[in-house]
């Protein structure tokens, strides 16, 4: 790690900028909140204000805030809390657009959250009446053989016109819940007796839930977990909600984060929080209560000796405060309990699984600085063969770059930080040591990070020259440059692995590689984050990022919406039509620039290109895992919420065992074609899968054995990249 002099890249209106980041990251509203008595404190309409003018004057699209998009965000605010259109009635949005859709803009510069919170108090209302029916039909007998069906996806559909029709559908969305419920439960059952039956297949695991409740009780406490997590949530977080719409409506990636939600956004740029180093989820057995998962090695949590995986989480007291009751609480809520300040103490109330809460004993700890080590760059070697070609393995470097992070408080407050290129560079180093004969860069799942680090990142591939064009609101457009003489810390062979969560940055990785000849795109289209945001750090109260340029090849083009397409495609795992910027509302539309001069490295023709696609093609079909994982997609296609559902329990479970058995069929085929004993049913497959969930969620990061499925796309990723090098190509008759 280095130390640097604070740096600012950018800066917009009255507020300070951490930096400029380029990450996919889409938000979606809180849900309601007990808003009797709200009244915005100086601080909550300070920040109204600033990100009310940041809109007006700030955003790229250079959109005004006026009447018309002040109408929009109201309508968006109403979508946002209720999506399903299940809550609101039409005559409610009626009332709501009367009343403010002229003046919604104005009320935000004036710092006036009165319209958004009297909506909220509004969703409150209808959302206890929806609860108060429910736990009143769940007193009831429920018959779940009825001829009756439910369209699940409502986004399109009209809000409901009279009471009656939507209580008519709370009670269809009822019964759909208890159906899913009791059809899951039945399956726990199934589980539990390949587990007694065959306990070596837990691999240790105490898997067992003893769940005896009914899908009625299972689903009352269910909604009354829901209900009171609604009614914690705290008027930050209703000015959240407001706030981060309206910034939505701009486009998907300005985004307002009240405060503990702008702490998230730090760690996951810097990959450092304060804390005490433990990993927690809802337990197995009871959702109500969360567990202990694993400990950071040298993290205070697991120098106090006191603290074990497997400890539920009964309470929590911040810093001498009072022990609160956490049982039935989410685990956001519990994380924002057990984080704090480095140097302060938390106390947290634990115990045993299958011990009573009287066993219970109270440990504190002093919150520090955790590093997430495992969370960053990763190095490894892999070897493959291709059959009837290759006569001894190749050695393939594998770069699994997750994000292009930098702590960007740490570098401008001069102190020491951790950044993505640093990683990357002693991982270069390590496997140019390895003599290896190419290198897998994988971007898969990368949402992006710093435009800073990955212009350094594309010098250590790139001899010299233009990365890539930014261009502001103003039109005025800037070009990042590789000016290093020519110096690359890697110069042979490279592939780029993406998919479809490949966003932002890692796009930015992507393109250059491909428009220089650099080396192979290879996969799946990517996300089509082409936008630039910078991080506002310095409101009165949270955090929020706005898109303020939209960032171009050098060929000139840009990749909003339309993403990097691979000069070779994989089987893409992702849903086209749900995941990634085409899906998004408000996304900013695709376009071109000026090329930026260049000269590229290299060239692959398009016979090239076509023979290579046909080629891995042909082994994608031959290969169990890419057939197994396309064979999902089509099975994912089988249900479509958009749809009626039948809402008879016979039907649905017909329908789910028919899922079930070509899943499963899927998975032996998979299993015979790589030599392993295939299941004798779906209950005896599920259980396995169970048990090795558990296991690896219990492993470090870094002990993890890759997925076979996951290789799939390595070993791929490489053949390719051996067969497209002039100095390892199969003869005509062995291309395969």
């Amino acid at each position: 790690m280095k130390k640097q002099p604070a740096q600012w890249l950018l800066s917009a209106a009255s507020v300070g900028v951490a930096g400029l980041i380029l990450t996919q990251s889409y938000s979606t509203a809180v849900a309601d909140s007990n808003t009797a008595g709200f009244k915005a404190t100086p601080e909550q309409q300070v920040t109204t204000r600033q990100v009310a003018a940041l809109l007006d004057r700030s955003h790229y699209l250079n959109q005004p805030l006026d009447s018309a998009m002040g109408s929009e965000i109201l309508s968006m605010y109403i979508d946002s809390l209720d999506p399903n259109h299940t809550l609101f009635l039409q005559s409610d949005v009626d009332e709501f657009k009367k009343k403010y859709a002229d003046e919604f803009a104005a009320r935000l510069k004036r710092g006036d959250l009165s319209a958004g919170v009297a909506i909220f108090e509004r969703y409150r209302q209808r959302s206890n009446e929806y609860f108060t029916l429910s736990k009143q039909l769940l007193k009831t007998k429920i018959d779940l053989t009825s001829e009756d069906s439910i369209v699940l996806d409502r986004e399109k559909l009209s809000h409901f016109k009279t009471k009656k029709e939507q209580r008519d559908y709370w009670t269809r969305q009822l019964k759909f819940q208890l159906m899913s419920i009791t059809l899951g439960q039945e399956d726990e059952k199934a589980k539990e007796k390949v587990f007694l039956s065959n306990p070596d297949i837990t691999r240790g695991q105490d898997l067992l839930r003893n769940d005896e409740r009914t899908p009625s009780e299972i689903l009352l406490n269910r909604l009354s977990r829901q209900q009171e997590q609604l009614a914690r949530l705290k008027d930050d977080e209703i000015m959240e909600t407001i706030l981060n719409t309206a910034m939505l409506t701009y486009d998907p990636h300005s985004n307002y984060y009240a405060p503990i939600q702008a702490n998230e956004l730090q760690i996951q740029s810097s990959l450092q929080l304060e804390g005490i180093g433990v990993s927690i989820r809802p337990d197995r057995k009871n959702p109500d209560y969360t567990r202990i998962v694993t400990l950071v090695d040298g993290g205070p949590a697991a120098k106090s000796g006191q603290i074990k995986p497997n400890d539920l989480i009964i309470g929590i007291a911040k810093d001498g405060e009072n022990m609160v009751d956490v049982v039935g609480w989410s685990t956001r809520e519990i994380v924002g309990l057990i984080r704090g300040k480095r140097g302060t103490s938390v106390t947290i109330k634990l115990r045993q699984p299958n011990t009573p809460d009287t066993s219970a004993r109270n440990v504190t700890v002093v919150r520090d600085i955790i590093q997430q080590e495992e969370s960053g760059v990763k190095q490894r070697v892999v070897e493959v063969q291709r059959p009837n070609i290759d006569k001894t393995p190749k050695r393939i470097g594998v770069l699994e770059i997750p994000s292009f992070y930098l702590n960007y408080r740490a570098r401008r407050n001069g102190e020491e930080y951790r950044s993505v290129s640093d990683d990357t560079e002693k991982a270069l180093k390590a496997l140019n040591k390895e003599n290896i004969d190419g290198l897998v860069v994988d971007l898969r799942n990368n949402p992006g990070g710093s435009l800073d680090e990955v212009a350094k990142m594309l010098g250590f591939f790139i001899k010299s020259g233009p990365l890539v064009q930014i261009r502001d609101n103003r039109g005025n457009i800037q070009v990042y440059r590789d000016d290093d003489g020519g110096e690359q810390l890697y110069d042979g062979k490279v592939v780029v692995l993406t998919n479809l969560a490949s966003a932002s940055a890692s796009e930015i990785f992507a393109a250059a590689i491909q428009d220089y000849g650099r080396g192979l795109v290879v996969g799946s289209t990517t996300t089509g984050k082409g936008s630039a945001q910078i991080q506002l750090d310095s409101l009165a109260l949270g955090t929020a990022t706005l898109t303020q340029r939209k960032f171009y090849r050098v060929t000139g083009g840009s990749t909003q919406n339309k993403g990097v397409v691979p000069d070779i495609e994989l089987v893409n795992i992702y849903d086209d039509a749900t995941f990634g910027e085409r899906a998004q509302k408000k996304a900013l539309p695709w376009d071109t620039i000026k090329t930026a001069p260049y000269k590229p490295e290299g060239k692959f023709s398009a016979n090239t290109l076509a023979t290579l696609n046909q080629q891995s093609k042909i082994r994608q079909q031959q290969n169990p895992h890419f057939v197994y994982l396309s064979t999902l997609n089509d099975i994912r296609n089988m249900e479509d919420e958009k749809k009626p559902i039948p809402l008879d329990i016979n039907s649905r479970r017909a329908k789910m065992q028919l899922i079930e058995k070509r899943s499963l069929e899927a998975e032996n085929k998979r299993l015979i074609a790589t030599g392993e004993r295939p299941y004798a049913n779906w209950n005896t497959y599920q259980a396995a899968m169970d048990a090795k969930f558990e296991e690896r969620s219990q492993m470090k990061e870094s002990e993890r054995p890759e997925l076979p499925e996951d290789e799939a796309f390595i070993k791929e990723a490489a053949y390719i990249m051996l067969s497209a090098d002039p100095k390892m190509q199969a003869s005509p008759e062995e291309k395969l």
